[in-house]
C-alpha cells in the first residue's frame, strides 16, 4: 500500500512539471522504441526457427575455390554422385540448381527465377505443400513427366492464390523448351540460395538432361543440401565430407587445379541463411543500445536537475523522519511512471518501425519479409523501462539536514553540489561519446555511398533504356532465334525518339556475377611463364552497334557489322585491358585468340577455334559500381550462341515513354515473348546501390537522433550550470569581468565537454571495433575523413548548444545575482 501511495504522490509531483515529464517520456520512448524494434528484427531473422522439419539436422554443403576468388563454386553432377557414394554420415542429399525460365501459360508471358531439383530435394528439406503435392522420387529422371511447384509468394502475389492453378499445363523455355504441369504450392518457407518463383523437376530443363551436364565434372551449377544421419554431429559430417572431397580432388587432378585451392565445408542451413544478415543486425542492435544509453544519460541529467531543485523538499521530508529508503522509493515511483509511459509510447512507435526495418533487412536476409510483431517486443520494452527506472531512481544524491554541503531548510534557492555537477558532466560526456561512435559510422557509410554514386561510368546512363528479352526457343531454330533479335532491333530503330538500338548478353551492374570469375583464353604469340595460368576475361555477346548505343568508344580497329555472321570468319573485339595485358607496346588488331577454358565445352553450339581480333573497345566495367580494369572479349551474336537476351535503346527523350511502344513492337514480332525489367541504366545503378543507400539512411537516422539528444543534453547541463552559478557570475561582473568573458567561459565549458566526449567515444569505438572485427570480418575501422567529420559536427553542435546558456550568463543582472541567496 505504501508503494501505491508513493505512486499517487509521484503523479501529483509530475503534474506540476509537465514540460519536463513530456521531454523525459519522449526521450525514453525513442530509446525504448528503437531497441524494441531492433530486438524484434534480430529475433525474427536470427533466432526464430525455420519451418523445415528437424532443422537442427539440415545442413548446407558448399564447395569453394578461394585461389581464383570463387567463394561458391557449386557442384557438378559427377561430384554429387561421388559424395553420395562416399559419405555415410549423411542420410540423404538434396540438389538444387538456379535457372531462369521464360514461362508461357500463367497469364502474361514472363521470365521467372526457377529452381531445378532432384526427387529427394523436398524430403531432405523437410517442407510441405499448402496445395497439391511436392516433387518426389516419382518425378525424378529423364523419363518423368514435367512437373513444377509454385512458391507460396509467387502463388499469392502473381497468381492471386488461385486454387485452380493445380493441373495447369505451362511451357518453360531455358536452353530449350519443355511443357510441365503445376502439381502443388509450397508452404511459406525461407528460399535459399535465392528468391525463386517456381521449382521444377530435372526434365523441365533440357540443359540438365544433356550429356555435358550429366558427365561434366567441371560443369558446376548445383547447390547441395544434406540431412545428418541419426547420432551424427555436424563436426563428424564435416570431417567426412572433407576426407571424401580430398580423395576426389586427388583422383581427378585435372578438374581441380592446385592454384584454385578447392575446398568443401558444411554448416547448419539456418546458420547459412542468417550469416549475411548477422553482422548488419548486430551492428544495428549495438547502435540502438547506444541510443538507449544516450537517452538514459539525457534523462538522468534532467532528473538530476529536478532533484537539485527539489533538495529543499527532500531535506524537509528527511527532517520529518523519512528514511533514505522511503525517499528512494518515492523517486523510484516517479521513475517507473515516466519509464512506463515512455515504454508504452516506444512500443507503439516501434510497430511501424519494425515494418520499415524489415524492408531494409530483407536485402540481407529474406527471413525479414516474414517478420511479425508479437508480445516479445512488449516484454523487451518493459525490461528496458524497468532498467531505466532503476538507474534514474538511484542517480540523484539524497540530501540530509546534517550534510554541511547540503541545502539549509531556510534556503530559498538551490545550490549544486560538486558530486551533482560531476555526474551531470559525466552523463553529458557519455552522450557525446555514444553520438561520436554513431556519427563516425554514419559518416563512413555516407563517404562510401558518395564514392559509389558519383563514380564515373563513361556511359550516358540517363538516356539508355535496358530490357530483358529472354531467349524463346520453342519451335525455333538457332537461326530463327538470331533473326528475332535482328528483326526487333531493326523495327525499334524506326520508332520516333529512338536513336540507337543494340542487343547484348548482360545489363551492366544488374546482371553482375552471373557469369563467374571470367574464362581462360590464349592469344597467338603470348608465352606463359612457369606456373602461370592463362589469362581470364569476361565473355560477352553483342550485336553490331552495341558500343555506339552505350557510348563506348572503339579505340582501335572496327565495330562489328552485318558481315560478321555465321559461316563467315570468326571475329572478336577485346577490351582495352585485354589489349594492354596481352599485347603490350603493339597493335592487337588482326591477332588471334581462342577460348581455352574447359567450361566452354558445355556451352551448346560452341566450337573452339582461333578468332581474329578486329577491334579494341574502351573498358566497360559492367560488374562493379566503381570501374576498374575490365578484361572482356566480345563476340558478334550471329557467331556465338545467345544465352541471355538484353535489349538496349538510346534516346534523348523520356526513356520510359518508349516502354509501351517497344513492348508492342516486340509482341507483334513474337506474341509469347516476355519483355521484362525495363529501366534506364541510371535506375539500374540506383537499384544496385539501394542497399548502400538504405544502410546510410538507417544509420544516419540513428546518428541524427543521437546528435539531437546529445545537443539537448549539453545545452541542459550548461543551462543548469549557468543557473546555479548566477551569484558567481554577478560577483565576477562586479569585480570587472566583461560579459564577453563570461560568454567565452560558458562556450569553452561546452567545448571541453564535447572534446572529452569525442576522446572517450574514439577510445571506446576503437576498442569495440577491434574486438568486433575479430569475430565479424565485415566490421571495419572508419577512416580519417569520417572521424574528422564526426568530430567537427559534434564540436560545432556543442558550441551552438552552448550559445543560449552563454548568452544568458553574459546578461546576468548584478543586483539580482548578489541577492540570489
Amino acid at each position: 500500500m505504501s508503494f501505491l501511495r508513493d505512486l499517487r504522490v509521484a503523479v501529483h509531483s509530475l503534474t506540476r512539471t509537465k514540460g519536463l515529464a513530456i521531454i523525459v517520456i519522449l526521450t525514453l520512448a525513442l530509446g525504448i522504441g528503437a531497441n524494441a524494434a531492433i530486438f524484434t528484427l534480430v529475433r525474427g531473422v536470427l533466432l526464430r526457427p525455420l519451418v523445415n522439419r528437424d532443422e537442427d539436422r539440415l545442413i548446407y554443403i558448399r564447395q569453394s575455390a578461394p585461389g581464383v576468388g570463387d567463394d561458391n563454386a557449386a557442384f557438378s553432377v559427377p561430384e554429387i554422385q561421388d559424395l553420395r557414394k562416399g559419405v555415410t554420415t549423411l542420410s540423404a542429399f538434396g540438389d538444387f540448381s538456379v535457372i531462369d525460365f521464360a514461362v508461357v501459360g500463367l497469364g502474361e508471358p514472363r521470365q521467372v527465377r526457377g529452381g531445378v531439383v532432384g526427387g529427394s530435394y523436398f524430403e531432405v528439406m523437410g517442407l510441405h505443400p499448402v496445395l497439391g503435392r511436392l516433387l518426389d522420387m516419382h518425378d525424378d529422371g529423364p523419363n518423368a513427366a514435367g512437373a513444377v511447384v509454385l512458391t507460396y509468394r509467387f502463388w499469392t502475389t502473381v497468381m492471386k492464390s488461385d486454387p485452380s492453378i493445380l493441373g495447369k499445363t505451362i511451357r518453360l523455355d531455358s536452353f530449350g523448351s519443355r511443357t510441365a504441369t503445376v502439381v502443388g504450392v509450397l508452404e511459406p518457407s525461407v528460399p535459399y540460395p535465392t528468391e525463386i518463383d517456381i521449382i521444377g523437376n530435372v526434365v523441365t530443363s533440357p540443359h540438365h538432361l544433356s550429356a555435358t551436364m550429366v558427365t561434366g565434372r567441371i560443369h558446376r551449377m548445383t547447390e547441395l543440401f544434406g540431412r545428418l544421419a541419426p547420432g551424427v554431429s555436424l563436426d563428424q559430417a564435416r570431417a567426412e565430407l572433407k576426407a571424401v572431397h580430398g580423395a576426389i580432388v586427388k583422383q581427378y587432378p585435372d578438374a581441380y587445379p592446385p592454384k584454385a585451392d578447392f575446398r568443401i565445408d558444411a554448416k547448419l542451413l539456418r546458420d547459412q541463411i542468417t550469416s549475411p544478415a548477422r553482422t548488419v543486425l548486430l551492428v544495428l542492435l549495438a547502435a540502438s543500445a547506444l541510443i538507449f544509453i544516450i537517452a538514459c544519460s539525457n534523462v538522468a541529467n534532467l532528473i538530476l536537475t529536478r532533484t537539485v531543485r527539489r533538495e529543499g523538499e527532500l531535506a524537509i521530508r528527511a527532517a520529518l523522519g523519512a528514511s533514505n529508503g522511503a525517499l528512494r522509493r518515492m523517486l523510484l515511483a516517479e521513475s517507473l511512471l515516466l519509464c512506463g509511459a515512455g515504454c508504452a509510447l516506444g512500443v507503439m512507435s516501434a510497430q511501424p518501425l519494425v515494418a520499415l526495418l524489415a524492408q531494409y533487412a530483407s536485402r540481407f536476409s529474406v527471413r525479414a519479409l516474414e517478420l511479425t510483431v508479437d508480445t516479445s517486443m512488449l516484454w523487451v520494452g518493459v525490461a528496458l523501462a524497468i532498467v531505466a527506472a532503476v538507474i534514474l531512481a538511484f542517480v540523484p544524491h539524497l540530501p540530509s539536514v546534517e550534510a554541511s554541503n547540503g541545502i539549509s531548510l531556510s534556503s530559498s534557492s538551490a545550490r549544486v553540489t560538486g558530486s551533482t555537477s560531476r555526474r551531470q558532466r559525466i552523463f553529458a560526456i557519455t552522450q557525446i561519446a555514444a553520438s561520436f561512435v554513431l556519427l563516425a559510422g554514419a559518416s563512413m557509410l555516407v563517404k562510401t555511398l558518395l564514392a559509389l554514386q558519383f563514380a564515373p561510368t563513361g556511359l550516358d546512363t540517363r538516356h539508355i533504356l535496358a530490357f530483358n528479352l529472354p531467349v524463346m526457343s520453342y519451335g525455333k531454330t538457332p537461326d530463327q532465334i538470331d533473326g528475332f533479335y535482328r528483326e526487333a532491333a531493326h523495327r525499334l530503330s524506326g520508332l520516333p525518339g529512338v536513336e540507337k538500338v543494340a542487343v547484348g548478353s548482360m545489363v551492366p551492374w544488374r546482371d553482375a556475377g552471373n557469369f563467374g570469375p571470367g574464362l581462360q583464353f590464349a592469344v597467338d604469340g603470348h608465352v606463359r611463364g612457369p606456373g602461370e595460368e592463362e589469362e581470364r576475361a569476361e565473355l560477352r555477346t553483342v550485336s553490331p552497334g552495341f558500343f555506339a548505343t552505350l557510348g563506348v568508344p572503339i579505340i582501335a580497329g572496327r565495330d562489328f557489322n552485318e558481315a560478321d555472321r555465321k559461316g563467315g570468319e570468326p571475329v572478336v573485339i577485346i577490351s582495352q585491358t585485354v589489349a594492354q595485358r596481352m599485347f603490350p607496346n603493339r597493335d592487337a588488331v588482326n591477332h588471334h585468340l581462342m577460348w581455352t577454358d574447359p567450361i566452354m565445352k558445355f556451352i551448346p553450339g560452341f566450337s573452339p577455334e582461333m578468332e581474329r581480333i578486329v577491334g579494341v573497345a574502351a573498358d566497360l566495367d559492367d560488374e562493379h559500381l566503381v570501374a576498374g580494369p575490365a578484361p572482356a572479349i566480345y563476340h558478334p551474336f550471329d557467331q556465338f550462341p545467345i544465352m541471355a537476351g538484353r535489349l538496349f535503346v538510346h534516346t534523348e527523350m523520356d526513356p520510359y515513354a518508349l516502354v509501351s511502344p517497344i513492348t508492342r513492337v516486340i509482341r507483334d514480332i513474337s506474341a509469347d515473348q516476355p519483355v521484362e525489367r525495363a529501366a534506364t541504366l541510371e535506375d539500374v545503378r540506383a537499384e544496385v546501390l539501394a542497399s548502400d543507400r538504405l544502410n546510410t539512411l538507417v544509420f544516419g537516422v540513428f546518428a541524427a537522433v543521437a546528435l539531437a539528444i546529445a545537443v539537448v543534453g549539453v545545452a541542459g547541463v550548461l543551462a543548469f550550470s549557468v543557473s546555479s552559478r548566477t551569484r558567481e557570475f554577478g560577483i565576477r561582473l562586479v569585480l570587472g569581468s566583461q560579459p564577453m568573458q563570461l560568454l567565452k567561459t560558458v562556450i569553452a565549458e561546452g567545448a571541453v565537454i564535447a572534446a572529452a566526449g569525442v576522446l572517450a567515444g574514439a577510445a571506446f569505438g576503437y576498442v569495440v571495433t577491434r574486438l568486433a572485427g575479430s569475430y565479424f570480418p565485415d566490421v571495419k575501422m572508419p577512416g580519417f575523413v569520417p572521424v574528422v567529420v564526426a568530430t567537427v559536427v559534434l564540436l560545432t553542435a556543442a558550441v551552438v548548444a552552448s550559445m543560449l546558456p552563454a548568452a544568458r550568463a553574459a546578461r546576468v543582472d548584478v543586483i539580482r545575482a548578489l541577492h540570489s541567496d
